[in-house]
């Protein structure tokens, strides 16, 4: 960078940090810092929750790999990534279902409540470490603007960002959250229709909307991925799904599907900066938003950072206060060991500052961002009967561990390359990863119903042989 360049760049981030700390509203209570309500007890209203959804699950790593799969496949890939994001309105459907049906208040509580309490330690652990791995891979994301992996700006710029996003977040837990979510909302939309601006005019706009082939091997195996996922990776993310709790049921559900359109749009309109690079013959090296803005010049390079720095500081903050609520309030729950009194705010800050320095020590062993999405979606397959046919069994703990361990199983014998070829569907990239996911989901199914069905059968023998 040059001397004027940094100066921009620093100065916006410096800028940002004030900004949201000193607009960031202060909890006076545990009620308004662990679930998000006002000092007098209201919770959030309809449109800052449906805000706040759409920008918390708007990554600073997935409007990159939006990007990068626009230039690697065209349109295909950025409707195959943009496609995660209907599983919001999916998962408010059915969270809208358990707590009606239920009078769940809580995730944690449904499923001890329905499968016991180990299979609540279970998924806790499955969403703490997906919380742990969020950390590392936004501030990564922010690092690779002011800076390269190794350099002292790239790790200088990435906690300080950290530093900036916690001051906030300990000032007023998920109530601040939720109410930078909402500015942060508007800056990213901003930025991204100039970006847009900058973009479009430069290509033919047929051209920009239809390149790309609905082929296997050329994008559309992670479209299929996406829509086999969509009722089992929201599940893993209590970013997301802790929003589902903090307003009435329809509220809520109104708030889940405007904010999953509203995303699907925004994340595939954001793809289109892969696709221009694509038609251009910008290399995307591995950062397609980062390499286009070089080519466009300082301003688009500027906008692309602020793109990331708002996408990741929502998602940020969101992690923070999630992890709070995770370990100050929902295990100590599960152990027994807490009544429905809320814990002191300290609590809750204090998880927040442990996490923040030890979840990006990941980042200093240069860990790779971009596989986090597929395979953590692999791994958690086992959720979606969990979450999709629960209305079929009363209390039934083996139906969740067969699914939810055999699903894990899949997902580590991926990452570790153990799976045999011949589950691959297709001969494209994403080949294996659609295999897993499609074979596993019937596996996973299966596992979820053999419980069921032996259950019924003894019953029946039991009535045949006049016991």
């Amino acid at each position: 960078m040059t001397i004027n360049e940094a100066t921009l760049f620093w100065g916006f981030l410096i800028v940002y940090g004030v900004v949201m700390y000193l607009l960031s509203p202060r909890s006076r209570n545990a009620q308004s810092f662990y679930k998000g309500t006002d000092d007098q007890g209201n919770p959030v209203g309809q449109w800052s929750l449906t805000a706040s959804i759409f920008i918390s699950w708007i990554f600073a790593k997935s409007v990159t790999n939006a990007a990068n799969l626009g230039a690697a496949y065209g349109v295909v890939g950025g409707l195959a990534y943009a496609s995660y994001w209907l599983s919001i309105p999916v998962a408010g459907y059915i969270i809208y279902l358990i707590r009606t049906q239920t009078g769940a208040r809580s995730l944690q509580d449904f499923l001890t409540s329905r499968f016991g309490r180990m299979a609540s330690l279970a998924f806790a652990a499955a969403i703490l470490i997906r919380l742990y791995n969020e950390v590392w891979s936004n501030t990564a994301v922010v690092g690779g603007y002011f800076g390269l992996p190794g350099d002292w700006e790239y790790y200088t710029a990435a906690m300080l960002f950290t530093v900036f996003t916690l001051a906030y977040s300990l000032k007023g837990g998920l109530r601040s959250s939720i109410f930078t979510d909402v500015i942060q909302a508007f800056v990213f939309v901003f930025f991204v229709g100039a970006v847009l601006f900058l973009i479009v005019p430069a290509n033919e706009t047929s051209a920009l909307l239809s390149h790309g082939e609905f082929r296997l091997d050329a994008g559309m195996d992670l479209l299929l991925v996406a829509l086999l996922q969509m009722s089992s990776y929201p599940f893993h993310d209590p970013v997301l799904t802790d929003r589902g709790f903090v307003n009435k049921e329809k509220t809520m559900l109104r708030s889940f599907v405007v904010a999953g359109l509203l995303g699907f749009v925004a994340v595939f309109i954001f793809s289109l900066v892969g696709v221009h690079a694509r038609l251009n013959g910008i290399d995307a090296m591995g950062n397609a938003p980062a390499a286009v803005g070089q080519s466009l010049g300082l301003a688009a390079l500027f906008f692309m950072s602020v793109v990331m720095m708002t996408s990741a500081g929502s998602t940020l903050d969101s992690t923070f206060t999630s992890l709070a609520k995770s370990l100050a309030v929902d295990l100590p729950r599960l152990a027994k060991r807490a009544s429905d009194t809320l814990p002191s705010m300290r609590v809750g800050a204090v998880v927040m500052v442990v996490f923040a320095f030890a979840g990006n020590l990941p980042m200093f062993a240069g860990t790779d961002i971009l596989k986090a999405t597929t395979i953590s979606g692999t791994m958690v397959m086992g959720l979606a009967p969990v979450f999709l046919f629960y209305g079929f069994t009363r209390w039934s703990p083996w139906s969740f561990h067969l699914s939810f361990w055999t699903g894990l199983g899949l997902g580590v014998l991926l990452a570790a390359g153990l799976v045999p070829a011949s589950w691959a569907i297709g001969d494209g990239k994403y080949a294996m990863l659609l295999g897993v996911n499609a074979y596993g989901f019937l596996i996973c199914s299966a596992g979820f119903f053999v419980p069921l069905v032996l259950r019924r059968l003894s019953g029946k023998s039991l009535v045949t042989s006049g016991v």
